[in-house]
């Protein structure tokens, strides 16, 4: 596996839809669809959640390349990080950091003090890591996307200019 040095990040284009809707889907079969119940995953896979994420917000992912291959992707908008999801197969490899270094510098780079984001209580590895980069939950509250019983967590993170968030931001903007 490449190190996320020789990760190249750029702007998504309608050619990456096939995989970015791969990448939700495992990113759903494995973290996901354990914690729901069967009418939710079931009314995941008869919206085509994925297809509807990916049209209306596609234009604005950035998504992380390796060797042609888009490995992952990060969406934002304004201080309020929509997804992060990186493919299991990289997972761990530094992929879904780097992604975040580029959402939070142009998250502070736009002006805002914080960043924001949202994941649930039962999501132990998204914690860890949203944690170990400064995230402190703000509130928490029943997830009614799912419909499964589960609680979000609103976690957000102070930005600071002066904490050099543009380090490793190496990255190409089609």
């Amino acid at each position: 596996m490449p190190p996320a040095s020789e990760t190249f990040i750029r702007r998504g284009t309608s050619r990456d839809a096939p995989v970015l809707r791969a990448i939700l889907n495992d990113t759903f079969e494995s973290t996901w669809l354990p914690e729901l119940t069967p009418a939710a995953a079931q009314r995941y896979r008869d919206e085509d959640r994925p297809s509807v994420y990916i049209r209306e917000r596609g234009a604005e992912f950035r998504v992380a390349e390796y060797d042609g291959q888009v490995v992952g992707f990060v969406d934002w908008d304004a201080d309020f990080v929509n997804a992060l999801h990186v493919h299991s197969s990289h997972v761990q490899r530094g992929v879904g950091s780097r992604l975040m270094d580029l959402a939070e510098n142009e998250i502070a780079s736009a002006g805002f003090p914080n960043a924001r984001l949202e994941t649930d209580t039962f999501n132990s590895r998204s914690r860890a890591f949203y944690e170990k980069r400064g995230y402190r939950e703000a509130d928490r509250y029943p997830d009614i996307e799912w419909n499964s019983g589960l609680t979000t967590l609103l976690l957000v993170k102070s930005l600071s200019r002066a904490g050099g968030l543009d380090a490793g931001c190496e990255h190409k903007s089609e």
